[in-house]
């Protein structure tokens, strides 16, 4: 996700700012034409992020995640659409999560390759780069900034982020309703619900990611060279970060408070798991003699419990949450950290490329918890290596 980064755009202010580093290319042309001719710049990123060898590294890294990111979500989407038995409100879910997974591989990670490449080989930056916004040109005459692509891809790193946790805690709610009601799941969750809760949560994603360009006029989008990727960057007006600078903590509140309740979903759903599977293990040991203790009536103790499909699935959206929450939780603390006016470069390239990780992680989970999913990847391939029809025989 997008988040408060030290490459502040300067609107109107003529403040010198200390350099630490030699990069030549740092702040945005409005920004250079704010300072003085006899004042220095202020660079973004450190030395070993400027670095030749440290750029090579980086472009290496990010081609190797674009190539497993793409790879693995298009085999989770083949195997999705493919198998019949994958139709379902769950089914749905998981191709929903694994379109927004995929368009980070395709859109986002390409383009900070993009980037790099050029830094590395070209003397001067991209025109657009670190382009000047609208009330950035509007503010210092003469200067017509060109179309900044950050404005694309960072909406789209953003809304990919808010679509994969709301689309867990969809998971979390639908295995929690096959958990806790078995009886009542195929009514209350039907393919028409979940597809317009997957719609709803794809509008609500993208207009969050949009929230600081909707409601201010005082950000603007800008590739930054701590994160190598597109970033939220506030407009300075004199040496002040503007008054709505906080809006950005609406995307941390936002995750935040989505995982507390796919926490507390899980917490109840597991409780549930653990008391059926202590009753299924008391009688499988004959320690309760009467089956109405069980769960009402009739002799195989609970009779609402839930199948062991569901238990397992349960448990694999259990470890999704964990796998999100682990990897989201740094960029938390570096949009705090940055809020209160810490500058962590290093820290934000660590901390923007584990949540973009996290996009081909989630067909490894499905490989090891599914079976269902190992056999269609397996029934995938032997149908791509099988040989044709009239050499069967």
């Amino acid at each position: 996700m997008t988040a408060l980064l030290p490459n502040i755009s300067v609107a109107g202010s003529t403040a010198a700012l200390p350099v630490t580093t030699d990069c030549p290319f740092n702040l945005t042309p409005a920004a250079q034409a704010g300072l003085g001719s006899d004042q220095s710049l202020a660079p973004l990123c450190t030395l070993c992020c400027c670095g030749f060898l440290n750029r090579t590294l980086a472009v290496v890294f990010m081609v190797s995640l674009a190539f497993a990111i793409v790879v693995g979500n298009v085999v989770t989407l083949t195997v999705f659409v493919q198998t019949r038995q994958s139709r379902t409100p769950q089914g749905y879910l998981k191709v929903s999560l694994a379109i927004a997974d995929m368009m980070v591989g395709v859109l986002v990670v390409p383009f900070s390759v993009y980037t790099e490449i050029s830094l590395m080989v070209t003397s001067a930056p991209p025109i657009w780069y670190q382009g000047t916004s609208p009330a950035t040109s509007s503010s210092i005459s003469g200067i017509v900034s060109p179309w900044q692509p950050c404005m694309l891809i960072g909406p789209v790193f953003a809304g990919c982020t808010f679509v994969s946790i709301s689309t867990i805690f969809l998971m979390t709610l639908e295995r929690s309703v096959a958990i806790l009601r078995p009886l009542h799941k195929d009514a209350l969750v039907t393919r028409r619900r979940t597809l317009l809760l997957i719609l709803l949560s794809w509008t609500a994603s993208f207009l969050l990611a949009l929230a600081p360009l909707i409601f201010s006029r005082n950000f603007t989008l800008e590739y930054n060279e701590c994160s190598r990727m597109c970033n939220y960057t506030p407009l300075l007006f004199g040496s002040q970060l503007p008054p709505d600078a906080n809006i950005l903590l609406l995307f941390p509140a936002f995750d935040f408070t989505l995982l507390g309740g796919t926490l507390a979903v899980n917490i109840v759903s597991f409780t549930s798991i653990r008391r059926y599977s202590r009753k299924r293990k008391l009688l499988s040991e004959g320690s309760l003699s009467d089956a109405g203790v069980a769960g009402g009536g009739g002799g195989g103790g609970c009779p609402h419990r839930p199948s062991f499909s569901d238990i397992k699935a349960a448990k694999t959206i259990g470890i999704l949450t964990f796998a999100f929450t682990a990897s989201f939780s740094p960029i938390a603390v570096f949009v705090l950290g940055n809020v209160v006016g810490y500058t962590w470069c290093n820290f934000s390239f660590f901390a923007f490329w584990i949540l973009t990780g996290n996009s081909c992680c989630n067909v490894i989970i499905y490989s090891v918890r599914d079976h269902r999913f190992r056999k269609g990847v397996t029934l995938l391939f032997q149908r791509e290596q099988s040989p044709p029809h009239g050499e069967k025989t």
